[in-house]
């Protein structure tokens, strides 16, 4: 895997990150108060994640050319990590939780990151041989 290629995952994994962060804003009142009961919040900010997500992916697929599968699942693994990290350091600290009860409510989510990008590789990797 090339330099340019490593840099993407690492830029667009972190956006993967910001774009749910940032939407989430809209959703609390100055001082912390959330707008919306909170299985409304988590459900809109999984969906936002997913969205931006998947465009992020293909993003990344249009640089790829080979190798889809292996791409998927890197991309996928990096992505979930980058996430799961951004979380412990930005996250974690503004709900005053502990790892554990993040990651039960929040970070499991960040599993379909992964599912996600080895499904959308093995589409890429299947759609090449029938062409």
């Amino acid at each position: 895997m090339d330099k340019k290629l490593m840099i993407k995952i690492g830029l667009l994994g972190f956006l993967s990150w910001l774009i749910p962060f940032f939407v989430s804003f809209l959703f609390f009142k100055p001082g912390g108060e959330l707008l919306v009961p909170y299985a409304t919040f988590k459900s809109v900010i999984t969906v936002v994640g997913v969205l931006s997500g998947c465009y992020l992916l293909y993003r990344y697929f249009m640089y790829v050319d080979k190798d889809f599968v292996r791409n998927g699942v890197i991309v996928g693994v990096v992505w979930f990590l980058i996430n799961i990290v951004f979380d412990a350091i930005v996250l974690i600290p503004m709900m005053k939780t502990t790892f554990q009860e993040y990651f039960m409510t929040i970070g499991l989510s960040y599993f379909s990151i992964p599912v996600v990008s080895t499904a959308m590789g093995y589409l890429l990797e299947n759609k090449k041989k029938t062409v």
